[in-house]
């Protein structure tokens, strides 16, 4: 089957081959859809659960960027951005459009970015039901578009699974990119993230090209004063959980870009991590687990009752609530957010080493988003059962299609432009590490980051950190002050110093791929 260049002739093409075509169906005809196909199973309270089958998270080792001479020039080719010729990219689409033919599709078409001078295009076509509604909901639902006026197409194929030496990917399953044409091609996984943070790949390529820094980051909103304040972090770092607060208005749990005029969402859902969730400590995102619209994915739930186990992991750790942002109670409506006071770097530390907050300056700022350091939690991709260290440029460096110094240096100039305060704020683990120590708790987190952001924090004392260089404060309203040295919360200090010193090392060797690439003093910034 022969396919043409333009992406609206991959959308003509794939809907003109399918037996039936449900195009922009709402969320609750969806649901009918998805019963009868036994797509999944409703549950107590109206949510719908689902199971991805083998791949419970994203495969990172599957995904693709098109090289094509228009975007070979831009692109941070490496393990994150595997290149892929445009052979094997016609081949792979081909094969997706064949399996098509004769087949029940679902069409959504949705925008992307919520400021209306940024907006993409997006039709995503998909074999089920459940994924229109996950694209229904993370992506933002709009009028039917014209065939010739799409700026990205999703061909979703989960049920294909490719023969990986004929095909010449790596498994049966791939996410290939062709940033060029337009397209995301997708197959061999069910794991409905893909979609997700595919497209949030191609806007990380888009916007920057544009003068706009993309962010792989939560954003909320003061109702009093207005301010507004960024969360960066990985999966599993607390982006969702603590921008998600009943004191302030939640912009988005995720993804958004900062220009000129201000801070605005990408996407139109939330998520979230659902597991050993907890009413006390995350009301908002708990009563999103029981509401009509909300799709779980590969969570435990009893067949009698439709009651679900939120704090059963037996089919990963990785199970995901999507919802839809307007569904919660504190939510940002306008569609472009003021610029923030305060910028926050999550890190979810396996090591014990770090304070769970310090200040960081400029220079140290910029230091600490190009190394991204955080933990590889369970299930967040395929094959992580426990946490592991890692270094993720940009706290993201798996979605950055560019090189991550053109994100700093987008960042270091709206930093310098708001005058954002920057923050790191540690959510793992003190008093040893991972297995020895425990987890900080959320509660407790919760309370540092609101001292930050109502300048509780501005005032009090600081020391310097003999490791790391940054500022870190004694006290912090309603906190015990012990929880603020690492050091102390060892039973054994000496065993701290080693861990703290190879971690400093570990920094150090991740920064070197950028220290030729930035200034000198945020080369010196770190460790």
């Amino acid at each position: 089957m022969a396919i043409s260049s333009a992406p609206r002739n991959i959308s003509e093409v794939a809907i003109a081959s399918a037996a039936t075509v449900h195009r922009n169906l709402s969320v609750p005809v969806l649901y009918e859809h998805a019963v009868k196909r036994e797509e999944g199973k409703l549950l107590d309270g109206g949510t719908f659960a689902v199971y991805s089958g083998e791949r419970t998270g994203r495969s990172p080792n599957d995904k693709y960027l098109v090289k094509t001479a228009d975007i070979s020039e831009h692109v941070w080719w490496g393990p994150h951005n595997q290149p892929m010729d445009v052979e094997t990219y016609n081949r792979v689409s081909a094969r997706i459009l064949r399996h098509f033919s004769g087949k029940e599709l679902y069409v959504q078409d949705c925008i992307v970015s919520q400021d209306p001078e940024h907006v993409r295009k997006v039709r995503v076509i998909t074999e089920q039901a459940y994924h229109s509604i996950f694209a229904r909901t993370m992506f933002i639902p709009s009028e039917p578009f014209e065939d010739d006026d799409i700026d990205l197409t999703i061909l979703h194929a989960p049920s294909l699974e490719l023969d990986a030496i004929r095909d010449g990917v790596n498994s049966e399953c791939v996410v290939a990119l062709n940033l060029t044409e337009g397209v995301i091609a997708i197959a061999g996984t069910a794991y409905a993230g893909e979609m997700k943070k595919s497209v949030f790949t191609a806007m990380n390529y888009y916007l920057p090209l544009e003068g706009v820094l993309s962010l792989h980051s939560a954003a909320n909103v003061d109702p009093k004063t207005g301010k507004t304040a960024l969360f960066f972090g990985l999966s599993g770092t607390g982006k969702t959980t603590l921008s998600t607060d009943k004191e302030r208005l939640l912009i988005g749990d995720d993804e958004h870009a900062w220009s000129e005029e201000g801070i605005f969402n990408i996407e139109g859902g939330c998520y979230a991590k659902v597991i050993n969730l907890r009413k006390e400590a995350e009301p908002e995102i708990f009563d999103q687990t029981h509401e009509f619209g909300t799709i779980l994915e590969n969570v435990i739930f009893d067949e009698a009752t439709r009651l679900v186990d939120l704090d059963d992991s037996s089919v990963t750790e990785n199970t995901r609530g999507s919802y839809p942002l307007g569904s919660l109670q504190n939510v940002y409506t306008q569609q472009v957010a003021p610029h923030p006071s305060h910028v926050i770097l999550l890190t979810a530390d396996a090591f014990g080493v770090l304070p769970p907050v310090a200040r960081l300056d400029t220079n140290q700022a910029l230091y600490h988003f190009l190394c991204g350091y955080t933990s590889k939690l369970a299930g967040t991709e395929m094959g992580v059962k426990e946490p592991s260290t890692t270094f993720s440029a940009c706290y993201g460096a798996p979605f950055m299609a560019l090189n991550p110094t053109l994100y700093a240096d987008l960042l270091a100039q709206r930093l310098e432009m708001t005058g954002a305060k920057t923050w790191l704020i540690n959510t793992g683990w003190t008093g040893g590490p991972y297995g020895v120590g425990e987890r900080i708790a959320i509660l407790e987190t919760r309370k540092m980051v609101r001292a930050v952001l109502n300048g509780q924090c501005d005032n009090v004392t600081f020391r310097k950190d003999e490791n790391f260089g940054f500022d870190v404060p004694t006290a912090c309203p309603g906190v015990d002050s012990k929880l603020l040295n690492p050091r102390g919360m060892w039973p054994d200090p000496a065993a701290y110093d080693a861990a703290a010193a190879d971690l400093a090392a570990k920094f150090r060797k991740a920064f070197d791929q950028f220290r030729n690439l930035v200034s000198p003093e945020v080369a010196s910034a770190g460790p």
